[in-house]
């Protein structure tokens, strides 16, 4: 450790929690709540450049009033925000508000770029700032930073445009474009209603049928949904979104969207060309535009050192625990990626984090 001269500069702290979007801040709060000290005790390491988390990179046109499931963060109601303004503003005047309202001192823009073993049972977090030495650490690093962006045989081909929903400006950047929309989650479906009145075209296409849901998603639904997600990160295996799990909410809005055929799914094409997308039965589509709103994965690769991986895939986790490693803490992966899930991981990580530094004793 010491022939890079890292572990003898390395400032000491209890506790890293790295992000800083519900997942981050609410674990934070639930350390300032029960007891640590925010830059004694603990520190939040933020890689965004202001409040707001992965929300304040959201699409102008996705206002406060589209957001589905936004839940208050511990501590501070979300009141009187506007539904007509960008869902980027409110929410990051919201969390802007709220890390001054409880003081917690984040620390921005840091960069983590790796957490490996340190001495005396510590762990290193070297960041852009310089390194901390922890005895255990809460990562709350989300999805956004992790674009997919699936590989199909002819893609490097294309003369269009290709972007993913983590780029996607708003609907009137395609007017008059011919777009293709390759996804079906939410993201895919709000970009085609969005789209439709401004595009030449749109196509939708998915790799399987989507499914709609009627009626209420009511408490017992969405525990049922949490299951299945925890049952994967449980088995080690990469998490899936509740939303895969439960389905689209069939409302108002999307009967008319499949009424006036702008959610008519198409299955996957097989390859891109230059022109467009192709299926294996001759079909054909020209596109100006492919707009990949293919999902995200967990943004874990600077933990790869500690090597938590399983042969699956993903990290095993026992609530927000990693097995492999009971120091560090996933807050925001899988079963608690939603932002009331991402509330109660973050006071069940913190519960656990004090259990653990009461048994371990300090190293000399």
């Amino acid at each position: 450790m010491n022939e890079i001269g890292v572990q003898d500069t390395a400032r000491e702290i209890d506790v890293v929690v790295i992000g800083a979007g519900q997942a981050g801040l609410s674990s934070a709060y639930h350390l300032r709540r029960t007891g640590f000290e925010p830059e004694r005790d603990f520190v939040v390491l933020d890689h965004a450049p202001q409040p707001g988390g992965a929300w304040q990179f959201r699409w102008p046109s996705l206002t406060y009033g589209k957001v589905h499931g936004m839940h208050s963060l511990p501590g501070m109601e979300l009141t009187d925000g506007d539904p007509a303004r960008p869902s980027s503003e409110v929410i990051a005047e919201y969390f802007d508000t709220y890390e001054r309202t409880f003081d917690l001192r984040v620390r921005r823009p840091v960069d983590v770029r790796t957490v490996r073993e340190g001495e005396g049972g510590r762990l290193l977090v070297e960041t852009s700032a310089g390194t901390w030495t922890t005895r255990a650490l809460i990562n709350a690093t989300g999805t956004w930073d992790r674009p997919f962006w699936p590989r199909y045989p002819g893609q490097e081909t294309f003369r269009g445009r290709q972007l993913h929903t983590a780029q996607y400006p708003g609907p009137e950047e395609f007017a008059g474009q011919r777009v293709v929309v390759v996804g079906g989650g939410t993201s895919g479906t709000q970009h085609l209603m969005e789209m439709a009145p401004y595009a030449a075209e749109t196509t939708w296409v998915t790799r399987r049928p989507p499914v709609f849901h009627e009626g209420p998603f009511d408490e017992g639904a969405g525990r049922a949904a949490v299951a299945l997600v925890e049952e994967r990160v449980r088995q080690g295996l990469p998490p899936q979104s509740v939303v895969s799990v439960t389905g689209l909410p069939l409302n108002d809005t999307i009967r008319q969207a499949i009424d006036d055929r702008v959610l008519d799914r198409l299955p996957m094409f097989d390859r891109i060309t230059e022109d467009g997308v192709e299926w294996a039965d001759g079909r054909r589509v020209d596109a100006d535009v492919i707009l990949w709103a293919t999902g995200f994965r967990a943004a874990i690769d600077h933990l790869a050192p500690l090597r938590l991986r399983e042969p699956g895939g993903g990290i095993r986790v026992e609530g927000t625990r990693a097995v492999a490693d009971p120091r560090i803490h996933l807050v925001g992966y899988g079963p608690s990626a939603s932002t009331i899930g991402a509330n109660r991981a973050g006071r069940s990580a913190v519960r656990d984090i004090r259990r653990l530094l009461a048994q371990v004793p300090v190293a000399a």
